[in-house]
């Protein structure tokens, strides 16, 4: 199937394919292990999860990098603040994003790059930039890069720089959105600041060099896919392009790849709001892993998602319906004859499902055809009129979805006891909910022994102890459901 996506760069819908014919080469920004991610830094990481397992369902190779910012302003700033070197600082933050990815399912990329073992190569990217005059060092031993040597420049972001002015520096590693000046390669290092000693001298890697440095060392010059936020557009990835064609001559990214931002119940997400979110805060309110993750890919990567509570408590609503669907599928009586009806809807599904991922990420409309075949099944399963050989047909339709969405496996509870685990050991156990402490103060175990109780309570006509061994659970978030096959349980 042809695989169609937006790219930044053209502003056009085009074939998405390995250039070479063999592997998928992209890479993606990762993160500035500085502090936790929040919510909205994950929302990039899982739509470019969702772009990976699309083409890995396709049956093509990936070859996909991502970094790992290990050095940079805020950094230094914080490990300061600390009092530790960057060295020690940074693998506590790194740590606990690779965990809030594997809470998240997101799969990890072929190759992770972290910058600070990354140096030889991105000074010998800058001395090739200085050799061509496209790179020049100050007074104080730092280097820049010339943007009025790069023509092109902005036309990424589209914006109009044609009135730059030539020799106009900016220090920082992130500036303003419309500020065109030359941009830091090489940071000579203040008094008391990490710095490697190098053939450019003592210094630091500005930001924007360690993505081209990395991204052409493990994809070549010139390469498939670059994705990121759509907050990295400019000057991040503007940056990048100028520096990478200025040296190689040729086109750094055949394709760009942009998310949008999200917003929170309609507001920009910012602490002085009192509406920014870690993965890690909301699984100490009682939030599902799998429910975060469904609601940041339910609106494809290129309309703005507003994040809300009741949005994800649906989510939550939608999960169980489909691990339950999935669940009866199992162990629903057949009967010998086939189903056409639901054959056709299993069929419409596959297709649909295939189709609307390959027309540039279309997660709501793939959503919608798995919906629609999980109402069919429960109507035939209801109605007494599965067929025996339906059941493998739907099954493999849920089991090609999964490969992408990634939900059907319940594994909420254990990141749920994770994220406890974590907040007692920071001493921040105070912000779980009641409700979350006290669900986890019953062990699977427990639970379990009590549902037996209470069936045998029935069993024994004793319904008023059956009732409060009900009541108990419902009180800590346990939900069950009496069904012909006996009762399941779940936390809430």
């Amino acid at each position: 199937m042809t695989i169609r996506l937006f790219n930044t760069l053209s502003g056009t819908i085009e074939d998405l394919a390995p250039a070479d014919g063999t592997a998928f080469r992209m890479y993606a920004c990762g993160p500035t292990v500085y502090d936790y991610g929040h919510i909205g830094n994950f929302r990039t990481f899982l739509q470019v999860d969702v772009l990976r397992r699309f083409l890995a369902l396709q049956g093509i190779t990936l070859r996909h990098v991502m970094n790992i910012t290990d050095v940079d302003d805020k950094i230094i700033r914080n490990a300061a603040a600390a009092g530790v070197p960057i060295g020690e600082y940074t693998p506590r933050f790194e740590k606990a994003f690779f965990e809030d990815l594997d809470a998240l399912a997101v799969q990890k990329p072929e190759i992770i790059a972290r910058a600070t073992e990354h140096i030889p190569a991105m000074v010998a990217l800058i001395e090739k930039l200085a050799a061509e005059d496209c790179a020049y060092q100050t007074d104080d031993g730092s280097w820049y890069f010339r943007i009025a040597r790069f023509p092109e420049y902005g036309k990424l972001s589209k914006k109009d720089f044609t009135g730059i002015t030539d020799g106009a520096r900016v220090d920082v590693d992130e500036y303003d959105k419309d500020s065109a000046r030359d941009f830091a390669l090489w940071k000579a290092p203040k008094p008391g600041e990490y710095h490697w000693q190098t053939n450019l001298g003592p210094g630091r890697p500005g930001w924007h060099i360690e993505c081209s440095a990395m991204a052409t060392e493990y994809l070549g010059d010139g390469f498939d896919l670059h994705a990121g936020g759509e907050d990295l557009m400019f000057p991040h990835h503007e940056n990048e392009i100028a520096q990478s064609e200025s040296a190689s001559h040729k086109s750094f990214a055949r394709h760009w790849f942009h998310v949008r931002f999200l917003l929170v119940e309609g507001r920009k997400m910012s602490k002085s709001e009192g509406n920014f979110y870690t993965l890690r805060d909301l699984l100490l309110k009682g939030y599902k892993a799998s429910a975060i993750r469904m609601l940041l890919i339910s609106v494809p990567y290129r309309q703005q998602l507003n994040f809300t509570f009741e949005g994800l408590a649906a989510e939550t609503g939608a999960i169980d319906r489909l691990r339950t669907f999935h669940q009866r599928l199992r162990t629903a009586p057949t009967v010998p004859a086939l189903n056409a009806d639901l054959a056709a809807e299993t069929s419409r599904a596959g297709k649909g499902f295939c189709e609307a991922l390959a027309n540039d990420l279309n997660t709501a409309e793939t959503r919608a055809a798995i919906f629609d075949l999980v109402r069919a099944g429960n109507a035939a399963i209801d109605a007494g009129t599965l067929g025996a050989e339906n059941v493998p047909q739907v099954l493999e339709v849920l089991s090609r979805f999964d490969q992408v969405f990634a939900v059907l496996e319940d594994h909420d509870a254990e990141w749920t006891k994770f994220a406890l685990e974590w907040a007692e050991r920071e001493g921040r156990l105070h912000e779980a909910a009641p409700e979350v402490l006290a669900q986890n103060s019953l062990s699977d175990e427990h639970i379990q022994a009590l549902v037996d109780e209470r069936t045998k309570a029935k069993r024994s006509r004793n319904f008023a102890r059956a009732d409060q061994i009900r009541n108990e659970l419902a009180e800590k978030g346990i939900l069950l459901e009496d069904s012909k096959d006996g009762v399941r349980w779940k936390r809430k």
